[in-house]
């Protein structure tokens, strides 16, 4: 397989951005050809593919890393030039290259000199399960195929040990077993060609209708769903339910809210996820979703796949990969109750600090659902990038930023027109070409990159404080406003509201891979950021009723709460307060009421943002403010739905109303 952006004289070359499309294949020579753009993300997927025996070819330019590539034009945002950027990340790899006894050196010029192999290990040898090709991965598929009722399965495994493959010989078993039905999702289809190659090769008599489903003649199926579409037929109580199985690939890739939800709808399931490289952490996944488990199915079980399967143990070119493009980055060690002021670093810091490096890339990695390797060259060389740390030697937070805006008043009006896309700017060019503001994109703005703490330092205030120190900077430097934009999950939006940051901004449509909304909010740091945040916000309040009716009818009942608690607040009037009492306390129909319940669940979404509601409370205003402003009446007979909108409608009141005393 050869790998380039300029096509080769003799033999057919693959884009690298086409580099996923290959995965599930098996290749014996990878030439990468990085003299026209090296690309991390293609090197990362398609190492994997390599066979035993198989090689490895780098085409590099000489010298290497003394200047950006062609590759860098995808990091270069407008005005900038992409061979204006700084080259720190090419250097890194020139440097760990050199120093890597695995790898040898050709040049052009000259001849080839081999140096003498050391003897490696060999592989392992096969299992009694002859469909298997380790113990491990044996082990694996005999617990999948042995689900038990809540009692979930959660697999872990570095690339290249046979997971997803684990998982298509469980499946092939399942259904030759009789299982009528397996519901499998994953961030995309790639993820699971694995898993689809195993099980048509088990069963030759099934057959793939479309890409989606497989079915034996018996009838057996099983459905890929997306993980958008899964969390919308679970809502709609069209998946899940008694006997129903529910397997998870790359379950890293995938945000916990969205997990705990499938492990309330499945009563067996199966997380499988990769340990680290471009699938994501699999590290973070236990550290998020362990506490889930536990409480949701304190009878969980974990395996872990420890042998590779196409090569041997401590194989030379997964130890270079490895340390090439930090696919398995150390986490920091935690180091409780030291609290050392936020301290800003530049990328050139970060390039002379080889280890600070490894260790911050390591804290990004684990709190963030998808990390790539080509992220590692966006943080060292990435224009208008900033850095604030707490912890030197050993991170215990980060924060990466990054300034945007400052368009010149034509620019910014081509952009909003539709008629310009300039590159990067991605927060204020958003609020442009979607929400219209032209003055979003001629003021200048940071956004935050990416945001991590130690895991064992959360909760700590450690997040606040970097925060907080970067604004004070941004503020001195004359950025107007100050943003971010994240995954709509109730616990995160409550972080930026308790910052004083507002939403303004709210996608229309699911991200495929999570299921969640995008959700961008601001804060104003000065008199201009104040004039664009008000009108931002007052388009953001006059849109999100219509949206929560109909594009947004979706969105998550605790992110609705925050959503709603920040919009100006109404006190409902005297005939509503009436009407709110006779659905409460006499026998008013809800959907003849529905103008004052919803006038009543936004008054209390704004005490609920500020916390001054019981859980209890709050359980019973997610019941009414789906059913007000989303129309999702309660998952019972219309005669029991409007008996639980009675009394969700008369508890919030209680509780938010005052003085609130209906004659009986």
């Amino acid at each position: 397989l050869w790998v380039s952006e300029a096509p080769a004289a003799s033999v057919a070359t693959l884009s690298p951005r086409k580099a996923r499309s290959r995965l599930g294949g098996e290749h014996e020579l990878l030439v990468v050809d990085a003299s026209t753009g090296f690309d991390p993300d293609a090197l990362g997927v398609l190492a994997g593919t390599l066979t035993r025996g198989g090689l490895c070819v780098l085409i590099t330019p000489e010298p290497w890393g003394q200047a950006p590539d062609p590759g860098y034009a995808r990091l270069s945002d407008h005005p900038m030039a992409w061979t204006s950027l700084t080259a720190h990340y090419l250097a890194r790899l020139a440097r760990v290259l050199a120093a890597s006894p695995g790898v040898v050196y050709w040049q052009a010029a000259g001849g080839l000199a081999l140096p003498a192999l050391r003897k490696g290990a060999t592989l392992t040898p096969a299992p009694a399960d002859q469909a298997c090709r380790t113990e491990d991965q044996a082990r694996v598929v005999a617990l999948v195929t042995r689900l038990k009722r809540r009692r979930p399965l959660v697999i872990t495994a570095d690339r290249g040990r046979g997971k997803s493959a684990a998982l298509g010989i469980a499946c092939a078993r399942l259904l030759k077993g009789g299982l009528s039905e397996i519901v499998v999702t994953a961030p995309t289809r790639g993820a699971i060609e694995s898993l689809a190659e195993r099980l048509t090769a088990l069963c030759p008599q099934g057959a793939w209708q479309g890409r989606e489903r497989f079915e034996l003649p018996g009838g057996e199926t099983l459905r890929y769903l997306a993980p958008g579409a899964l969390d919308e037929q679970v809502r709609l109580g069209l998946a899940g339910g008694d006997g129903a199985t529910l397997l998870v690939d790359e379950a890293a890739a995938l945000p916990p809210a969205l997990l705990a939800g499938w492990l309330a709808a499945f009563p067996r399931v199966a997380f499988a996820t990769t340990v680290h490289g471009y699938e994501g952490s699999g590290r973070g996944f236990a550290l998020r979703f362990r506490a889930v488990l536990e409480r949701q199915t304190p009878l969980w079980r974990e395996a872990r796949l420890d042998t590779p399967v196409r090569w041997a143990p401590f194989d030379p070119l997964e130890a270079v990969l490895e340390k090439l493009l930090l696919l398995n980055a150390p986490l920091p060690r935690a180091t409780p109750g030291a609290l050392t002021p936020p301290r800003a670093i530049t990328q050139r810091h970060l390039a002379e600090a080889p280890a600070r490096l490894e260790t911050l890339f390591g804290l990004l990695v684990q709190s963030h659902y998808r990390t790539r390797p080509s992220d590692l060259r966006q943080l060292m060389d990435g224009p208008n990038t900033g850095f604030r740390l707490i912890g030197e030697a050993e991170p215990q937070a980060v924060l990466v930023t990054r300034d945007e805006g400052g368009f010149e008043p034509a620019l910014a009006e081509a952009v909003a027109r539709g008629e310009r896309r300039p590159r990067g700017h991605l927060l204020a060019q958003s609020l442009a070409a979607h929400g219209g503001s032209r003055a979003a994109l001629t003021a200048r703005w940071r956004r935050v990159a990416r945001i991590a703490t130690h895991p064992a330092r959360r909760r700590e205030g450690l997040g606040r404080a970097l925060i907080e120190a970067d604004i004070l900077d941004a503020r001195a430097r004359g950025i107007a406003l100050y943003g971010a934009t994240f995954g709509a999950e109730a616990a995160l939006l409550e972080f930026w509201l308790a910052l004083g940051f507002l939403p303004v901004r709210l996608g229309v449509t699911r991200e495929p891979s999570t299921g969640e909304y995008a959700v961008m909010v601001a804060r104003a740091l000065d008199d201009e950021g104040e004039r664009v945040l008000a009108a931002l916000r007052g388009a953001f309040a006059a849109s999100l009723l219509g949206l929560l009716a109909f594009e947004l009818a979706a969105l998550p009942a605790g992110v609705v709460l925050r959503l709603l608690g920040t919009l100006p607040l109404r006190e409902p009037g005297a005939q509503e307060r009436q009407d709110i009492i006779d659905v409460a306390y006499a026998h008013r129909d809800p959907a003849l009421a529905r103008a004052a319940l919803a006038a009543l669940a936004r008054r209390a979404s704004a005490l609920a943002v500020k916390k001054a509601l019981a859980p209890e409370v709050i359980g019973h205003l997610e019941t009414l403010a789906g059913w007000a402003f989303q129309n999702r009446a309660p998952h019972q007979a219309p005669r029991e739905a409007n008996r639980a909108l009675r009394q969700a409608a008369r508890a919030v009141a209680e509780a938010t109303l005052s003085p609130f005393e209906p004659e009986r």
